[in-house]
């Protein structure tokens, strides 16, 4: 049985998007990887930079910001959806507000999660952030 154990989403900025997930959701920067050169079987190679993030206490379920400063990318996340469980939703949703991000759904009730709040954000490279408040 496999486990999730890192998420990783491409971003244009690596620092600003690192202050984004910090200030939002407490995590901490739990490594930083420059000009990380990967070799692919094909013979050819890409050169990667990735800011590690994740919460303090714990080396799982961490989030990879990454991008391809030698490439031209276009990081448009609309593609992706990265889903974070939360105490409080409503407030998480407003430090998204505070911190530049764009909201797409305030926390409230949904049918999928009975007695929880559901909220929909976009960080800077527009990556979908859902925001999860569990029932108590």
């Amino acid at each position: 049985m496999g486990k999730l154990s890192f998420t990783g989403i491409g971003v244009s900025d690596l620092n600003k998007s690192s202050t984004f997930y910090q200030e939002i959701l407490n995590l901490e920067e739990k490594g930083r990887y420059e000009n990380v050169e990967i070799d692919l079987s094909d013979g050819n190679k890409f050169y990667i930079d990735e800011i590690v993030l994740g919460e303090k206490s714990s080396e799982e379920n961490l989030l990879i910001l990454m991008n391809w400063p030698k490439e031209r990318r276009n990081y448009n996340g609309l593609n992706s959806k990265i889903v974070f469980s939360v105490e409080d939703a409503k407030k998480t949703i407003e430090l998204i507000r505070l911190n530049g991000g764009i909201i797409d759904r305030e926390a409230l009730p949904h049918y999928t999660i009975e007695g929880g709040l559901v909220a929909l954000a976009r960080d800077f490279d527009d990556n979908v952030v859902e925001i999860v408040q569990w029932a108590n």
